[in-house]
């Protein structure tokens, strides 16, 4: 019965019925009702997280706020009080069209319609080192080929109203990339007020607790990203790990604890039983601020969280084992990415070993390379990037 009514959701005729009930409620006064939505319902995370709690703690906004879930994923909105709706459900089509406001950080379903009365803020996910959008020269995806996808990029981009930029970087890439031509909002990432207005021994000695890290251990963060042409069907994308977790072990683990946190669009279930003690799977964890937070260096390769992790001004390693393949075939880079990285580029488990222990044993330089980094893609993160966006999409 349950395959039956997947079935039945996927249809043609349905979709075309929801559509149709989109169309016709969304010509009825809006409410006054917010939409939220993060990494496509699978978490309660990132700057829909920190724009939501900005406005619950800090405005008088008169507002109802919901978060669109992914029931699959439900697990990741336990405990935080929210109001929640099934994503796709009926109700959720119905709350979606009379919605005064659509905040999200990913790209909606692209037969949804947008009412002239709805704003749609798009807070994005990061700052741009691989190219996005019509910048991509040949799609590698499942399910899509360059032309599709680029015109469908398009017009899903040309129902926001606002889109949040990090900083004048991203901003001139976005406007082009996206073809945007709205209203942009250059105030840094709401997510990284967290990092900036919670970094403390007390705060990071709670988040350790409550997840049950021991507190006198190192912490090392692998957070990479996902490969275009490794997938097992759309939306679901291979990773192999290329790491050799008992040479880690063996030679850190005395001293430091690895945390994973895959993307969210990788769907794999890594066996890290053998490794219990010293590899923990973070990769549902809520929100990565936290590991951020918490983490006293990050190893990731081309993912855009090394920009947020910037703002702690601590380690970076670069593991870039198929820099070549990545950089000629799969995406391209913005920028100089060997040259200009804040961090030095590895391709072993053995170089990722050496540079850790030549950190434990020479205290952290925060060399010019990094100040420079710092200084072109984080000099708007200063704590306060919730309240500009808020202040000036929902004029609070």
């Amino acid at each position: 019965m349950k395959f039956l009514v997947k079935i039945i959701k996927k249809s043609n005729v349905v979709g075309l019925c929801y559509k149709i009930l989109f169309l016709t409620l969304g010509k009825l006064p809006k409410k006054n009702i917010i939409i939220f939505e993060s990494f496509l319902g699978k978490q309660f995370s990132d700057n829909p997280r920190a724009i939501y709690e900005y406005i619950q703690h800090n405005t008088n906004l008169n507002y109802r706020m919901y978060w669109s879930v992914d029931r699959r994923f439900s697990n990741n909105f336990y405990g935080h009080n929210l109001k929640q709706i099934n994503r796709l459900s009926v109700k959720w089509v119905y709350l979606m069209a009379r919605a005064k406001y659509w905040v999200t950080n990913s790209r909606l379903p692209l037969w949804i319609p947008k009412s002239n009365q709805t704003i749609y803020l798009q807070t994005w996910h990061g700052t741009p080192l691989k190219k996005l959008g019509v910048d991509i020269e040949d799609i590698k995806m499942p399910g899509t080929n360059t032309h599709n996808y680029k015109k469908n990029f398009l017009y899903e981009a040309s129902k926001w109203d606002y889109l949040v930029s990090p900083n004048a970087y991203s901003t001139e890439i976005f406007k082009r990339a996206f073809g945007f031509n709205k209203t942009m909002v250059e105030s840094g990432y709401p997510r990284n007020d967290f990092l900036i207005n919670n970094n403390n021994k007390e705060t990071i000695d709670l988040i350790k607790r409550k997840n049950n890290l021991p507190l006198d251990k190192k912490i090392i963060l692998y957070a990479p990203t996902w490969r275009d042409n490794q997938f097992h069907s759309v939306g679901r994308y291979k990773f192999d790990l290329q790491m050799d977790l008992d040479k880690f072990r063996s030679e850190l683990g005395d001293n430091y604890i690895l945390l994973l946190r895959l993307h969210y669009l990788v769907a794999e279930n890594l066996d890290l039983s053998k490794f219990e003690g010293f590899v923990y799977d973070f990769s549902q964890h809520e929100d990565i601020r936290e590991l951020y937070l918490i983490s006293d260096l990050l190893i990731t390769d081309y993912s855009s969280v090394f920009f947020d992790y910037a703002n702690l001004k601590r380690p970076m390693l670069f593991y870039v084992y198929d820099i070549e393949d990545y950089r000629d075939n799969l995406r391209g880079f913005y920028f100089e990415f060997e040259r200009e990285a804040p961090g030095p580029l590895l391709k072993t488990t053995q170089g990722l070993i050496e540079q850790i222990k030549s950190i434990d044993s020479n205290e952290y330089s925060y060399t010019n390379g990094v100040k420079s980094f710092y200084n072109k893609f984080c000099y708007l993160e200063d704590g306060s990037a919730s309240k500009r966006v808020v202040e000036k999409v929902f004029n609070a």
